[in-house]
């Protein structure tokens, strides 16, 4: 929670975003790239402590919140879309971000993400995944790997893993982009676009768990990494190639996949009001017609 006094003077170095909670993440988590990630977008792009505010569920990545020096709710297990819905649409000059797990997000809180991303709300949603329950001690996950080993699956998998990427451009979100916690320079730069984008941000960052997956993850991931910026034929407003970047087997894209404008529910919202009382008008005036002597 921010103070008078810290409201009054702005942080001048990333740093100072963060609130001095020292994390309990497991050393070498993927999240901490994440925190220091956001501390560095928060700088580049100004962003006022009291004027922002981060909800988040249940889970290890969830314990963000409370590593900023911003407002921040670290809600139940699931429901940090809705909450952070609801306090844009109360506080519509806030700077919104969600953030959550694979687990928070798409097994508990599956159905809120389909109606985020159809409303195009103009918010950011993060959601680090490990492809694992890392706080609760290494359980199968909605997005683990078909025949991974976990201490729910010990013989291996045999569920098909959620793709969080196919889902939110299937589910019409207007910015759906993918980054990686071991890079954390690209990703400020995707977090930063999301921000920036006018409606529903989702954000897959790449956060492995080293204590129930392995440190290696790391390597793996970085070996078959695929930096969409590189590539001057992508288009991202493409959704058809979106759809194939998303359901690549042989390498993991990063950077934006999908990208359009659209106006946001608050827009139509407004538009909304307006057709509303020019109706209401015109009823009043009718009214006034018939009763006229």
């Amino acid at each position: 929670m921010v103070t008078t006094e810290q409201a009054v003077k702005q942080p001048v170095t990333p740093e100072e975003y963060k609130s001095g909670l020292k994390p309990v993440w497991c050393p070498g988590c993927g999240d901490y790239g994440v925190l220091n990630a956001l501390c560095q977008v928060y700088h580049r792009l100004g962003l006022k402590p009291e004027e922002t505010m981060i909800f988040s569920g249940i889970g290890c990545s969830s314990r963000i919140t409370g590593y900023l020096k911003s407002y921040g709710f670290n809600s139940v297990h699931g429901r940090a879309l809705p909450i952070a819905m609801g306090a844009k649409l109360a506080r519509p000059k806030l700077n919104v971000i969600a953030a959550g797990g694979d687990g928070d997000a798409f097994s508990i809180g599956i159905g809120h993400f389909p109606h985020a991303c159809r409303r195009n709300i103009d918010m950011t949603y993060i959601v680090m995944d490990n492809h694992i329950y890392g706080l609760t001690k290494g359980q199968l996950s909605p997005t683990s790997p078909h025949d991974m080993l976990t201490t729910t699956s010990k013989f291996g998998s045999i569920e098909t893993p959620i793709n969080p990427i196919l889902l939110a451009i299937g589910c019409q979100a207007t910015f759906v982009a993918r980054a990686f916690s071991g890079n954390i320079k690209h990703m400020v730069d995707v977090i930063t676009k999301g921000i920036e984008h006018r409606g529903f941000s989702f954000i897959q960052v790449l956060s492995p768990c080293v204590t129930f997956i392995g440190k290696d993850q790391f390597l793996i991931i970085k070996n078959l990494l695929h930096y969409l910026e590189d590539d001057p034929d992508y288009d991202p407003s493409h959704r058809t190639s979106a759809f194939h970047v998303a359901d690549e087997k042989d390498r993991i894209s990063v950077g934006v996949i999908y990208q359009k404008k659209k106006p946001t529910y608050m827009d139509q919202l407004e538009i909304l009001r307006q057709n509303a009382a020019s109706k209401k008008k015109k009823k009043l005036a009718d009214l006034v017609e018939i009763f006229r002597p």
